[in-house]
Parts: structure tokens; C-alpha cells; sequence
């Protein structure tokens, strides 16, 4: 039986508000695209991407990150993001949300100071620089530019993230030299894109878009995943879920870099969703088995079932891309649904494993 102390309550009430702000997101993103559903509204269809990378993923790194230095003060940044989706989805004026949103950045951007400060190695250096894209892409929100620019910020920002995490996890591996040389151009071309952007919102996007194909090829080739994939269980499944993510990468940086920038469309939905539904659910997928226990402080087992959700958001992206470069508006429509479904269905799989891991631990930790 759970103990309601303070701490429990304080992580019940953040895993809750980020559901919230993931299911709000994936019913925006639908309405987004045409489907009637119940509590249909322009202004939540508006807010879509908002939620989905300041509300929901903005919140979780920033917790995942303030939970790993052990800092009170550092609990301020996931907090404040939290609010910040919830005032967007009160419907409060949009720059109340911008401004708590920006403010959990600046909150992500003390956190990696302090870490910078302890390890000043490659992997802690790119992430904190996914934290600067962020909040580069908050301001660029306040200031009333067109969101697809700070969408491409954005999604540098996970990208960065994912990228810097994988680095770490593979630290121990004895790679070349002029992999970590190639890793750091990626990052390099990446940043010097979104800078250029700022004054060619086109030719920037296209080097930005350069930076993330060779992302994607640099994980494909050297993440540990490549090690992992032969090991069963839950190491295969996380080395599946990145590889795989990757090769989405590739494919939205490829489209980013050939196309150039958009300001929306077809074209800029597969590109986005390449990266964002493609490589970062991919990535939660992969990591949200590990992550939860963390954060969480609940047990959760492995679950073969994992593979049906996984398969069916790369199946259904698939459709969708194909749909958007082919102008397939069903197929389009239908892939986003199916998106939506694979990752409701993972949350009901991740709930279910959890509530077994508790139950069978239950009585081993009951007194005698």
C-alpha cells in the first residue's frame, strides 16, 4: 500500500498534469487535422505543439534532470512549465503561458549551469545547448514570430537532448576518435542552421536540416543500441525503439535540408512529425520503462505487448508521411489517428506493467 507523504503526492500530482498536458496534445493534434471530436475548439487546436513540447516534454526533462542533481530550487523550472500548460489549456491569455513556459526554460538552463559547472564533458555541453535552443525557441514564441521558426528551435532542442543522453549512455565505449569529431559537427551545422535562420528563416532551416540528417546517421552508426539490440528483454526493446527513431531522424532531416523552410503544409507536417512523432516518441518509448522508476519511485516490468504500440506508431507514421508527400489527405488523416492511438495504447501497456510490478512487491514489502 502506497504511503501518502508529501513526496508521493508532490510526483502523483506532476505525472498527472503531464498526462493531462499529453492527451490534451494529441487531441489538439487531431482536431489539427480535421477530425470532429468531442470538445472541439480552434483555440486548442492553436496551442497543439505548445503543449506537446513547453507543457508536456519541457516538464519531463526538466523534472528528469532536477530529480538527478538533487536540488530543491531546481524543481521551479518543471513547475512552472506545468503551469504554464495548464493556463494555455484555461485558456488564460497566451502570453501568460508563453511567459511561465519561457520562465521553466531559463529554470532547465540553471540546472545544466550547475551541471556544466561539475562535468564540462561533450554530452553535458550538448544538452545544455538543447537547453538554449529551447529557450531560444520560448522567445522567439513571445516575441510573436511565426511558430514554425520556433519550431524548428524546438525540435532542435529534443533532438539535442536525445543526442547528449545517447552520448552519455555510451560513454564507456571505446570509439575512434573521429566519431566524437563527427558528433560534434552534427551538433556544429545543427546550431549554425538555427542562427542562420534568424535572418534566412529558408537557408537556415536547410543547414539546420543538414545538422539533423547527420544526427540521425551518427546514432544509427555508433549509438550503443547497435550493442544493446542483441541483449533480450528491455536493453532490446530500448535499442529497437532508438534505432528505429533514428532512421526518422534521417528522414526529417533529409525533407528539412531538401525542402528548405516552410511555413506550413504537407510538406512541414511529415518534416515535424518525422522528428517529433518519429525519433522523440520513439525515444520515449525507449526510455520510459527507465525513466518512470526514477521519477516516479514505482516499480514497472518489461512487457513484450511494448512492441505492438512501437510498431504501429512507426507503421502509422509511415501512412502519414505518405500522405502528406504523395497529398493522400486519408491516408494523412488516418496515420495521425493511428499516431495517437499507438501511444495511448503504450500508456495503458506502462499503467498495466506498473500496477503488476506492484502488486507482485507488495508483499514482500508488507511487515510482518
Amino acid at each position: 500500500m502506497m504511503i501518502l507523504s508529501p513526496t508521493n503526492v508532490f510526483r502523483a500530482g506532476f505525472a498527472a498534469g503531464v498526462i493531462m498536458m499529453l492527451t490534451s496534445a494529441l487531441w489538439a493534434g487531431l482536431l489539427r487535422m480535421g477530425w470532429a471530436l468531442p470538445l472541439s475548439s480552434l483555440t486548442l487546436a492553436a496551442i497543439h505543439g505548445q503543449l506537446f513540447v513547453g507543457g508536456m516534454l519541457g516538464t519531463v526533462i526538466g523534472l528528469e534532470r532536477a530529480v538527478a542533481i538533487g536540488r530543491p530550487w531546481a524543481f521551479a523550472g518543471p513547475l512552472l512549465t506545468l503551469l504554464g500548460g495548464i493556463s494555455l489549456l484555461m485558456g488564460l491569455p497566451a502570453i501568460i503561458g508563453a511567459l511561465l513556459i519561457t520562465g521553466g526554460s531559463v529554470g532547465l538552463l540553471a540546472i545544466f549551469a550547475l551541471l556544466l559547472k561539475r562535468q564540462p564533458v561533450r554530452f553535458v555541453v550538448t544538452m545544455a545547448l538543447g537547453g538554449m535552443a529551447w529557450f531560444g525557441g520560448n522567445l522567439l514564441w513571445l516575441m510573436g514570430q511565426p511558430l514554425a521558426l520556433a519550431s524548428l528551435w524546438w525540435a532542435s532542442f529534443l533532438t539535442l537532448t536525445i543526442f547528449g543522453e545517447r552520448l552519455e549512455l555510451g560513454r564507456l565505449r571505446h570509439l575512434p576518435a573521429y566519431t566524437f569529431w563527427s558528433f560534434s559537427l552534427s551538433v556544429g551545422l545543427l546550431w549554425l542552421g538555427l542562427g542562420w535562420s534568424l535572418a534566412d528563416y529558408a537557408n537556415g532551416t536547410r543547414l539546420a536540416g543538414i545538422g539533423l540528417l547527420a544526427s540521425g546517421l551518427w546514432l544509427l552508426a555508433y549509438d550503443i543500441g547497435r550493442r544493446t539490440i542483441r541483449r533480450p528483454g528491455l536493453p532490446r526493446f530500448s535499442a529497437t525503439c532508438m534505432l528505429s527513431g533514428s532512421a526518422w531522424l534521417t528522414i526529417g532531416g533529409l525533407l528539412m535540408a531538401l525542402s528548405g523552410g516552410v511555413y506550413g503544409g504537407l510538406l512541414y507536417d511529415a518534416i515535424l512529425h518525422s522528428i517529433f512523432v518519429g525519433f522523440v516518441f520513439a525515444m520515449i518509448f525507449g526510455h520510459a520503462l527507465i525513466i518512470i522508476p526514477a521519477l516516479l519511485s514505482v516499480p514497472v516490468r518489461f512487457s513484450g505487448w511494448s512492441y505492438l504500440p512501437l510498431g504501429l506508431l512507426h507503421v502509422s507514421l509511415a501512412l502519414r508521411v505518405i500522405g502528406d508527400l504523395c497529398m493522400l489527405i486519408e491516408f494523412r488523416r488516418w496515420g495521425g489517428m493511428m499516431n495517437a492511438v499507438s501511444i495511448i495504447v503504450f500508456l495503458m501497456i506502462t499503467a498495466t506493467s506498473i500496477v503488476r510490478a506492484h502488486r507482485q512487491a507488495s508483499p514482500a514489502t508488507m511487515p510482518l
